[in-house]
């Protein structure tokens, strides 16, 4: 593809990928779990707050990457809730370093027409960050570029218990109206308009550094049908290279959906714009 002005490539290996990229072939929708900071600081004999400051240099330029290529949607796994079990220090830390960012990065990406959503229950998190969330969150809600949704306080099981219990309060609603809820059923569609990612298309590519070969308890409704690309490059490594070697490899595969390969056109055209 030829790359935008904005993105001339640094090094023939960014070079060499971008020419192999297919433009009309990008994913929709990219979800990324960003692991790896602490082995990165250990390999280096640093603290592990190292990595996670590298870690944040890594998300600023796959973001504005992404941004720059028109992908329409880009989610990070930043904090998850199985986090809050290491020490107090470094998730002290942690937060200290998502508000520094905000702070640092939120006018570029307003300024950039992209527009930041949070997922993850959110109300859980110390209330000088929630603060600061809301304030992204609100600067932002009018842009139309690429949606930055990012992971905080987040599990994917968490997602469909709180998805059945809003669909549940739904019911017990109409219930006492009396409006309906003898017909009352839940399908798909039903389940995914209470999920946190309501109104944004499945992923496409589920791309996991440092080589781990699971999926964290991340978007576990929404990668049903999603490529899924590991890489043992760290996080705090992973830049635009690793991005464009990860989409090269997404577009060489074949997406079937569990049919025919005659069929993905179809199949495709059933997911949400």
């Amino acid at each position: 593809m030829q790359p935008p002005k904005s993105l001339e490539p640094d090094g023939r290996e960014e070079a060499r990928l971008l020419e192999r990229l297919d433009a009309g072939k990008l994913p929709r929708h990219i979800a990324v779990i960003m692991d790896g900071n602490g082995r990165w600081a250990q390999r280096r004999h640093l603290p592990r707050v190292a990595g996670h400051r590298a870690g944040v240099e890594s998300a600023r330029i796959i973001i504005e990457t992404c941004a720059r290529l028109n992908i329409p949607a880009l989610t990070l796994y930043a904090f998850s809730l199985e986090n809050w079990r290491r020490p107090k220090a470094e998730i002290d830390f942690l937060m200290r370093l998502l508000r520094q960012y905000l702070r640092k990065e939120l006018p570029i990406i307003h300024r950039n027409n992209m527009r930041l959503q949070i997922i993850g229950r959110v109300d859980q998190l110390p209330k000088e960050v929630q603060s600061d969330v809301e304030k992204g969150k609100a600067l932002t809600a009018h842009n139309t570029g690429m949606c930055l949704t990012v992971a905080l306080n987040y599990g994917g099981r968490a997602e469909l218990v709180d998805a059945f219990n809003a669909i549940l309060d739904g019911y017990r609603k109409r219930s006492s109206n009396g409006n309906g809820a003898a017909s009352f059923r839940i399908d798909e569609e039903t389940i995914a308009e209470h999920l946190y990612t309501a109104g944004l298309p499945d992923p496409d590519l589920l791309i996991r550094t440092s080589g781990e070969m699971r999926i964290s308890n991340f978007l576990l409704w929404q990668i049903a049908y999603a490529e899924i690309y590991v890489t043992e490059t760290l996080w705090p490594d992973f830049r635009r290279a690793e991005l464009y070697a990860a989409l090269v490899d997404y577009q060489k595969r074949e997406r079937r959906y569990g049919g025919l390969a005659e069929d993905r056109r179809e199949i495709s055209a059933l997911q949400p714009e």
